[in-house]
């Protein structure tokens, strides 16, 4: 299995953390994020990353040619941000057709069981697969509505008026399917410029795991005291 991280984003709300070290590389007990990632992700199957980068990407370089795990691993080098569609777009490459794939946020930090997560989607497979979570700020999040069959019925972007409580995880599955709805603008999202248009299509996958979203330093601190996993 194949999956895409997403980890060039520039974290400014953990500076100043971050001034020092991109986002992806920030501690968690001592352990950098990416790297709890690439563990999890060998856990459960995965044989081959790609990994976009921008912002203090020599220090993800220096990482990487430390890790000595299973997964091979591709870096791309964003000179301007793509965005998360962007990236998937460029990249296309990086997959084949009829095979199944992960996309992942690499600023969360979870213990998801992905195995699970893929073998839900094989049962009942759909164009992609987007990992919920019932969030306490439904505000500052994206936000689902399940219908039957766990169809997203309906998606927003930090809604004023959220629906549910039903937030995105930044953890998905999908088939080369996406492709055909990913714009050719650039940077383009997923959450605003993709996930609308697949309303209907896409379906909802409950997760009931560990999650939290390392994008504040209230966020980070509480990491510290709470993530109890080792791989």
């Amino acid at each position: 299995m194949k999956a895409y991280v997403l980890a060039a984003g520039l974290g400014t709300r953990l500076r100043p953390l971050t001034n020092q070290m991109p986002k992806c590389l920030v501690p968690i007990k001592g352990k950098p994020l990416l790297e709890i990632w690439l563990e999890l992700l060998e856990k459960h199957g995965v044989t081959e990353v790609l990994i976009n980068l921008h912002y203090k990407a020599e220090m993800v370089h220096v990482f990487l040619q430390q890790y000595n795990g299973p997964i091979r691993v591709h870096c791309v080098y964003e000179e301007q941000l793509l965005g998360s569609a962007g990236t998937i777009r460029e990249n296309q490459a990086f997959v084949q057709a009829g095979e199944p794939f992960f996309i992942i946020n690499a600023d969360n930090l979870t213990n998801i069981n992905l195995t699970r997560m893929m073998e839900a989607y094989l049962a009942n497979p759909s164009i992609l697969f987007m990992a919920l979570f019932q969030s306490a700020d439904p505000q500052s999040c994206g936000i689902a509505v399940l219908g039957e069959r766990q169809m997203i019925t309906g998606f927003v972007e930090k809604p004023v008026q959220p629906k549910s409580n039903l937030a995105n995880a930044g953890i998905y599955i999908a088939d080369e399917r996406l492709f055909s709805y990913l714009t050719k603008d650039t940077p383009a999202d997923l959450g605003t410029d993709v996930f609308p248009q697949l309303i209907g299509i896409m379906k909802g996958y409950m997760l009931s795991e560990y999650l939290l979203d390392i994008g504040t330093m209230e966020a980070y601190l509480k990491a510290q005291e709470e993530w109890p996993y080792d791989y």
